[in-house]
C-alpha cells in the first residue's frame, strides 16, 4: 500500500487542484492505473461536480453568509481531501467521499 501510495501522490495531488487537474490526473493515470491515485481521482471528481451543481443553486441567492459558507464548506471538504492525498492516506472526505467511491468507481480501474 505505501509503495502504492508513493507511486500515486503527485497525481493524487494533482487532482484536487482544480477541474483542470482533475482531467490531467485522470490521463496521467491512464497508464499506470494507481489504485491510491484512482482514489483521489474519484474524490476529488465528485467534489468538483458537487461543487458546481451547488453553486449553481447558491448563486441564485444574493446572501453573502449562505455564499460565504458554500465556500467555506467545499474549501474544508478539498483541503481534508488534499491533506490526505500530501499524507499517503486514503481517507474518504467526509459526508459524500464513500458516496464518491461508489458512483465512479469504474473510473481509474
Amino acid at each position: 500500500m505505501n509503495n502504492s501510495a508513493e507511486e500515486g501522490k503527485t497525481t493524487a495531488v494533482i487532482s484536487y487542484l482544480t477541474i483542470v487537474g482533475v482531467i490531467i490526473a485522470f490521463y496521467m493515470n491512464n497508464e499506470r492505473k494507481n489504485e491510491f491515485a484512482a482514489f483521489h481521482i474519484r474524490q476529488s471528481l465528485g467534489l468538483w461536480i458537487t461543487f458546481f451543481a451547488i453553486g449553481l443553486f447558491v448563486s441564485n441567492f444574493d446572501n453573502w453568509f449562505a455564499t460565504l459558507a458554500f465556500y467555506m464548506f467545499f474549501g474544508v471538504l478539498f483541503i481534508y481531501g488534499f491533506m490526505t492525498a500530501v499524507s499517503g492516506r486514503m481517507d474518504p472526505v467526509p459526508l459524500l467521499g464513500n458516496f464518491y467511491q461508489r458512483i465512479f468507481a469504474g473510473l481509474g480501474r
